[in-house]
């Protein structure tokens, strides 16, 4: 269980984060995974945001250092996936997973972007309907799905 102020606090980076991909048309998609989208969140959770793009630059840890007011604390490359941890000045650690649009492609779905998709997710921004379509995809692949939810 979470408390208020860390709730306000997850909801907060998601404020942020929707607001600045409002501004981007070279931003496909931007989902929340992991517990937090999966209502599942405990104290020690970061958020996890995915965010689908191929422009390089979002890959950038000065990007997310700047938006999310914080310090970044790792850097990582996971196949497809640039994590950008951030741990904001509240200690609250916030991982974006810059990743490129191919990542949601739906003929096949990949299957790392399966599990992830799978184990819970929030859609935050989604103009074309490409995470809505790999969505649906990874519910019809597996028959059971944990669900698109909202923060």
């Amino acid at each position: 269980m979470v408390s208020a102020e860390r709730s306000q606090q997850a909801r907060s980076v998601v404020d942020l984060v929707t607001a600045w991909v409002a501004e981007r048309e070279d931003v496909g998609g931007v989902v929340v995974v992991g517990s937090w989208a999966r209502q599942a969140a405990r104290m020690d959770s970061d958020i996890d945001i995915v965010v689908l793009t191929d422009n390089p630059r979002y890959a950038e840890a000065s990007v997310w250092k700047y938006l999310l007011d914080g310090e970044v604390v790792r850097l990582q490359q996971w196949g497809p996936l640039r994590e950008v941890r951030v741990r904001r000045r509240s200690g609250f650690v916030v991982e974006i997973g810059v990743v490129p649009m191919s990542w949601a492609d739906t003929d096949p779905v990949d299957p790392g972007t399966h599990r992830v998709i799978s184990d819970g997710h929030s859609v935050l921004h989604d103009p074309a309907g490409r995470l809505a379509a790999l969505s649906a995809a990874c519910r019809t692949r597996s028959g059971a799905h944990r669900g698109h939810k909202t923060l």
